[in-house]
């Protein structure tokens, strides 16, 4: 192919621009044999993501049993998992942006480093403070592993082959978040919650050696001076500053301070601003953050607007699911992961399905639209559990929720790829992509804790009666970490079950307050546009090791 015509989709005309690939690949490409070196790569790349997806989502089950070890806060209990989303959403975008000028190798590495040092840190931590940093350090590595993996990807794949490759890349992603909760409860449980951290450093270790000898990526020209000087060294600072402005008053807002209270309202406003002067000033810069021309039509937005919504639903439910079983079913860890089994499946399921449906059909509008209806309808419908609820209603909905969410992780991704003008845009997109849905996490965690202590704070408050062992409770800092003591209570029994109810109204709360959010991502996603699919380009740091049969 001499050159490519890519549409506006969203034009109104219709009109097409001539757009010169820097890379062309011929027509033959689709039977290109790839060699050994290349799957051995693309394994590097499924390591990364499994070992970030299971230590993310190992936490959450274990979670209580750390606090209670560790003597924290329930605020401290959150902050372990938020801090952790913190980290990984600032760093997403430096990381990419960090990528597309010094190259995808030298900042990969980078994060290996800092996940190791995260990992040991963690497994040695005698305090809650000692944990969150090792969480953020983790957090650190793991949003460089978790987004380069993706554009690396990109790199090393066709638009054409995508679909089959990201369904692929859906087993580790998945599979990090069925085996997590069950590793981190059995851990927790049964051994000791900090081979939690010490479980990583293999895994760390396999990863960095594939990716060292067999992920051989074209270097990007010139040198590392120049690339330094090319870096959006301003739009870092904007966009780090203005993250942490933003974020941090919604993780205390009625827990640490009220609502309305100025320590609320004022860094919360001042972030805002920053992000929107971050936005007005990525106009400048020679290689920015986050380019204009990815966000150039309707359908780009509205990804991204999905991306974000499934990042909000994603993680509070595996944040929150196993504490409902924990405290509304009196489950221990290792039986609540069981318990949450039906969603972890069936997420990894339908990212596989889906994937194998796009390579069938090569549509994708319908798709993100149907499985909207499923991610809000399901998660909206746990509202109906209760303590006593069969086995077959909890798995059920579960599974209804997980066809929607697990879809997303794999489908999202085709609309933006297909979007770029360019080909050497595909990782800045992917790596936009991820981030975003990482954003979503941490506003998502934050909301949800936000909905959980202000339903509970109100609903403890009207038990007339509590014992002075339950006293803890009408301190919102004391909730998460009192679950295992109220699984072995020996309270009066009504009691204890006014109490319990308290927790299963707050978990309502938190789940119907993301099925609204679903409810949004079912609107904005009908604004898609379907783009086709077969486009063989490759981008300038594709995969030195292809060769023809």
């Amino acid at each position: 192919m001499d050159s490519v015509k890519h549409g506006d989709p969203d034009a109104g005309d219709r009109s097409l621009t001539i757009v010169e690939p820097l890379n062309t690949i011929p027509e033959d490409n689709a039977y290109t044999k790839k060699t050994i070196s290349f799957y051995l790569a693309f394994l590097a790349l499924n390591i990364s993501v499994f070992v970030v997806s299971l230590d993310a989502t190992a936490l959450s089950v274990a979670i209580p049993r750390i606090t209670q070890d560790l003597h924290g806060t329930t605020l401290e209990a959150f902050w372990a998992s938020l801090s952790f989303l913190l980290a990984v959403v600032i760093t997403q975008p430096l990381y990419t942006g960090i990528s597309e000028v010094l190259g995808r190798k030298a900042p990969f590495y980078t994060a290996y480093v800092l996940f190791f040092i995260g990992s040991v840190l963690f497994a040695v931590a005698k305090n809650m403070r000692v944990l969150i940093v090792s969480r953020v350090l983790q957090g650190l590595g793991g949003g460089g592993l978790d987004v380069l993996s993706e554009v690396i990807l990109v790199d090393i794949t066709t638009l054409k082959e995508r679909p089959l490759y990201l369904g692929l890349f859906a087993l580790p992603m998945a599979g990090g978040g069925i085996c997590g909760p069950i590793i981190g409860a059995a851990f927790s449980e049964f051994v000791n919650w900090r081979w939690i951290g010490w479980m990583n450093l293999p895994l760390v270790a396999t990863g960095v050696v594939l990716a060292y000898f067999f992920m051989h990526l074209r270097p990007v020209d010139g040198s590392y001076r120049s690339k330094l000087q090319r870096l959006d060294w301003s739009g870092m600072a904007l966009f780090t500053t203005g993250c942490i402005l933003f974020t941090l008053p919604l993780s205390w807002a009625g827990a640490m301070y009220p609502w309305t209270s100025w320590k609320t309202l004022l860094p919360f406003l001042i972030g805002s601003a920053v992000l929107v002067a971050f936005a007005v000033f990525e106009r400048h810069p020679m290689e920015p953050l986050f380019p204009y021309r990815i966000f150039y039509n309707t359908t780009a937005v509205v990804t991204i607007i999905g991306a974000t919504i499934h990042g909000v639903l994603m993680y509070s439910v595996m944040l929150f699911t196993p504490l409902f079983f924990q405290s509304v079913n009196s489950e221990a860890p290792f039986p609540s992961a069981i318990s949450v089994l039906p969603a972890s499946a069936s997420i990894i399921g339908f990212s596989i399905i889906s994937a194998v449906v796009i390579e069938v059909v090569r549509k994708y509008r319908w798709i993100i639209i149907s499985n909207w209806v499923f991610s809000a309808a399901g998660v909206g419908l746990w509202a109906l559990w209760t303590g006593s609820s069969a086995r077959s209603l909890t798995a059920g909905l579960q599974i209804l929720a997980g066809a929607g969410i697990g879809t997303h992780f794999t489908v999202l991704t085709i609309p933006m790829q297909a979007n770029v003008k360019k080909v050497d845009d595909g990782g800045v997109a992917a790596g936009i992509l991820v981030s975003f849905r990482l954003f979503g996490g941490l506003i998502g965690i934050a909301i949800s804790t936000g909905v959980f202590n202000n339903v509970f704070e109100r609903h403890i408050a009207s038990i007339q009666t509590l014992p002075d062992e339950l006293n803890n409770l009408t301190d919102i800092k004391e909730v998460i970490g009192f679950i295992p003591t109220l699984r072995l209570s020996q309270f009066d029994g009504e009691v204890l079950q006014q109490v319990i109810d308290v927790y299963q109204t707050s978990m309502k709360a938190v789940f119907l307050t993301l099925a609204a959010f679903g409810a949004l991502g079912f609107l904005t996603s009908l604004l898609t546009k379907e783009i086709t699919l077969e486009n063989e380009d490759k981008g300038r740091q594709q995969f030195d090791g292809t060769e023809k049969p």
